[in-house]
């Protein structure tokens, strides 16, 4: 187990001695939090960093199947953070801030780890961006997301790359020409979030979510995850044609035959060997 701070969501604002990221490992389970709690979680070059690092640990760990994305205090995120923004009038820059964050943004994909956002009050911009870039989302029932660049003169260029790709054009532009917040549910009917639950459940939902997944082979998890990511960019041929070699090679795996084997045999849970 990972011996890292306690990822218990508080409202206080962190010691300025504090990280920006907490890790809490729990079982198989990566539990990453944002701890900007005063910045209502923005997405400064620090956090952003602090993101990417530990993604490029988990790259290689063995030992977790499963992520978890939540965040402390009032908001989920509120995107970049734009005192960050402001502090600065060069276009090297803002394109080195964005370009890092578009690349920490990638490496969730990248994972062989599902990467599970789970979110509370509010998902904006950028935050918004790490939602939609997760694998699944689990969010509170009062929970808000927006992409409200327009707002201030500014087009969430960045957060409608995976926006789009969850939930199509049309809703993704309403989202980024209105700049307007929608709520939880209509996150899930568009598909920018898998699960939504009451607030006072959405700990345990999360957690219970990830600790079911962290159950099954590492091995399928991880290769799993990787066709989908890949064919989704596939014509309907090549698809089929990818996955059907993808199952093809899947099936000659000792994993798949443990786990037939226990399923035909009413065995209880596999001990899955990792090929």
């Amino acid at each position: 187990m990972t011996a890292a701070p306690t990822a218990t969501v508080k409202t206080a604002a962190p010691a300025s001695n504090e990280p920006v990221l907490l890790r809490q490992d729990e079982g198989r389970v990566a539990v990453l939090t944002l701890n900007r709690p005063q910045a209502m979680n923005a997405l400064s070059g620090e956090l952003i960093a602090a993101l990417d690092a530990e993604f490029e640990r988990l790259m290689n760990d063995k030992t977790v199947r499963v992520v978890v994305i939540q965040a402390n205090g009032g908001a989920f995120s509120a995107g970049h953070d734009l005192r960050e923004i402001r502090s600065s009038t060069e276009y090297a820059f803002h394109f080195d801030l964005v370009t890092k964050c578009s690349a920490m943004m990638m490496k969730i994909r990248k994972l062989p780890q599902p990467v599970i956002a789970k979110v509370h009050a509010v998902a904006t911009a950028a935050g918004c961006q790490l939602v939609a870039a997760c694998d699944l989302a689990v969010a509170a029932s009062d929970a808000k997301f927006a992409t409200p660049g327009v707002h201030i003169g500014l087009f969430c260029g960045t957060p409608s790359v995976p926006l789009g790709r969850n939930i199509g054009s049309k809703r993704a532009l309403d989202m980024l020409f209105t700049g307007e917040p929608v709520s939880a549910e209509t996150a899930l009917r568009d598909g920018l979030v898998s699960r939504v639950v009451p607030p006072a459940e959405l700990d345990a939902a999360t957690m219970a979510l990830a600790q079911h997944i962290a159950t099954k082979s590492p091995l399928v998890l991880a290769q799993g995850k990787e066709l989908f990511h890949k064919h989704m960019e596939m014509d309907l041929e090549q698809a089929y044609a990818y996955a059907s070699a993808f199952m093809a090679g899947g099936m000659m795996r000792e994993d798949a035959k443990i786990g037939i084997d226990a399923f035909v045999n009413k065995k209880a849970q596999p001990e899955w060997t990792g090929r």
